[in-house]
């Protein structure tokens, strides 16, 4: 489809809302990080580009977020001992991401849980609103996120400025009262920094402010720290690649559901690491696409990355021409835009029906707002998703537990013919069948060997039916060939039957059945019938006999 003048209005326009709305938000990230207000804003400038350009999702607007910003924050506090090696962690941390999407992961960030999410965001909402408590108070912010701000936030009332508070308070105030229906014409965020930075200016000069900002274009941050401090930084760069990935493909999903398409996500990672390389070397702070900027934009008519581009180029601009201005926006009201961001973060639908939740649910979701909190951002997700899978497979093993059905079958059915079978135990049954149905995973390995050790106790002769197998991971399939060796080895011959396709496939590939004898390896019941009857030395069955078919 050709590129249209609507479309060029469109991007045009939802370019430029979205910038407004990332100007106040970009500056207040850059302080929060302690990299300074420019850095939030070259960060924007670079990201925004490269990332729309070598993007996957051509409606995603990307800059700095509160994760990323928290994660540099502690990346300077415990990794970094300068500006240059903080940058470099930020340009490893790019091309770690880049090299996600080269390797084609960017689709499984897709299967990570919503209650993983939502813990991770809402513990992500409290920890930015935790570390502008001290800023808003007037006050220096200190190192150790959340348990910091409560050792310092004594100094910090003792000394509190009082100018600091108000214009805060001016400034969240506007954010959260702004009408709805002026929010498309000038977001929130940028309405309440507005009269904050008035009366900081104006009447309360004795509130702290950004301070200078570099004129003109940023420099570029050639320095190369040592080989030495490269080999400790690969942690942190990983942190801030995988943070920033799941973030930004989290918002493709966002943006597709909006715009009915679907995104590249691999391609996305490319260019988000591109991105945040470009932002590293520019001597901006990393980030990724996020709904603040992607929505706004969408709404405003922006469909192509033209609108991304135009994102950027706007706060070029912005930065060329304002730059003086910026200098004075008190800090108190940076914060009080970061408090009402940080309270939108927080995913208060799901944590107010926590009780409701499942069980499980809620200990993942919980757990991993407590962790993200108190302890590490990438800590948090890691162990989100680690008790989520052991959830998930309670109850797939509760869903698979039918996949493994022991059958005894009744001598007079199974293994005589009607005269036969006056002569014999009608309860009799030295054959039984386990029939594994369905797909079988590790979560069917208490169920194989509840099974199959019944049947090896009870039985004379196994028989194994993979008729209705579907699919058999590697872990149950090895746990079949052990319990076959366990029957060889107490004298209870087992007999293979039905296993094809796939299945047979992963049988062949891990020689499952390499201690059964090919006689006994067998494609139906009749054929399973005739062998039972070899080995347990009765005629041959008369040819026009049928077995009864199981149910």
């Amino acid at each position: 489809m050709s590129y249209s003048v609507p479309k060029l209005r469109g991007d045009v326009l939802g370019g430029v809302t979205a910038a407004f709305v990332a100007l106040p938000l970009a500056l207040a990230y850059g302080v929060a990080s302690g990299m300074g207000a420019a850095a939030g804003l070259y960060g924007a400038i670079a990201l925004g580009f490269f990332a729309a350009f070598f993007g996957g999702t051509p409606t995603q607007i990307s800059g700095p977020t509160a994760p990323m910003a928290i994660v540099v924050a502690a990346v300077i506090a415990l990794h970094a001992e300068s500006l240059p090696e903080a940058l470099a962690v930020i340009v490893m941390g790019g091309l770690l991401q880049a090299l996600l999407g080269v390797f084609r992961l960017g689709r499984y960030v897709a299967y990570t849980p919503y209650v993983v999410v939502s813990g991770f965001m809402s513990g992500i909402g409290i920890l930015v609103i935790a570390i502008q408590v001290l800023p808003f108070l007037g006050s220096d912010p200190v190192p150790g996120g959340a348990v910091g701000m409560v050792l310092g936030l004594p100094a910090a009332v003792e000394e509190v400025n009082w100018s600091a508070v108000a214009v805060g308070c001016v400034t969240l105030a506007f954010s959260v009262f702004w009408p709805r229906r002026l929010a498309r014409y000038l977001p929130g965020t940028l309405a309440g920094l507005i009269p904050g930075t008035l009366l900081g200016a104006l009447w309360l000069n004795d509130a702290p402010v950004v301070g200078e900002i570099p004129a003109g274009l940023p420099a570029l941050q050639l320095e190369m720290p040592s080989l030495d401090f490269l080999a400790r930084a690969v942690e942190p760069a990983l942190i801030l690649a995988l943070i920033g990935s799941v973030v930004s493909l989290l918002t493709s999903l966002v943006a597709d559901s909006l715009t009915r398409t679907s995104h590249d996500p691999d391609r996305e990672l490319i260019g988000q690491g591109v991105g945040n390389m470009a932002a590293g070397v520019v001597g901006g702070l990393p980030g990724g696409g996020t709904p603040v900027y992607t929505v706004p934009n969408i709404r405003a008519g922006g469909t192509t990355r033209a609108a991304g581009m135009t994102f950027s180029l706007f706060l070029l601009a912005l930065l060329l021409g304002l730059g003086s201005y910026v200098e004075s926006i008190p800090l108190a009201a940076l914060a009080a835009v970061l408090i009402k961001i940080g309270w939108d973060l927080v995913d208060w639908h799901l944590l107010t029906r926590l009780r409701r939740l499942r069980r499980d649910h809620a200990v993942v979701m919980v757990t991993t707002l407590a962790l993200a909190v108190f302890v590490d951002l990438v800590v948090a997700v890691a162990v989100g998703l680690v008790i989520s899978v052991l959830a998930r497979a309670g109850k797939l093993e509760r869903a698979e537990h039918d996949s493994v059905v022991s059958v005894p079958l009744l001598d007079q059915v199974f293994l005589h013919d009607g005269e036969e079978a006056e002569d014999s135990d009608p309860f009799s049954a030295r054959v039984g069948m386990v029939a594994l149905r369905g797909s079988l995973t590790v979560t069917s390995s208490r169920s194989l060997v509840r099974t199959i050790s019944m049947d090896l106790a009870e039985h004379e002769l196994v028989i194994f039916d993979f008729s209705d197998a579907t699919y058999i991971d590697d872990s149950a399939a090895m746990l079949v060939r052990q319990l076959i060796e366990i029957a060889t080895d107490e004298k209870t011959p087992a007999i293979a039957m039905g296993h094809s396709g796939e299945v047979a496939g992963t049988l062949s590939a891990l020689d499952v059945l390499g201690g059964i004898p090919k006689e006994r390896l067998v494609d139906d019941l009749d054929e399973a019938r005739r062998v039972a009857r070899e080995i347990l030395g009765l005629d041959p069955a008369p040819p026009d006999s049928a077995p009864e078919r199981r149910a």
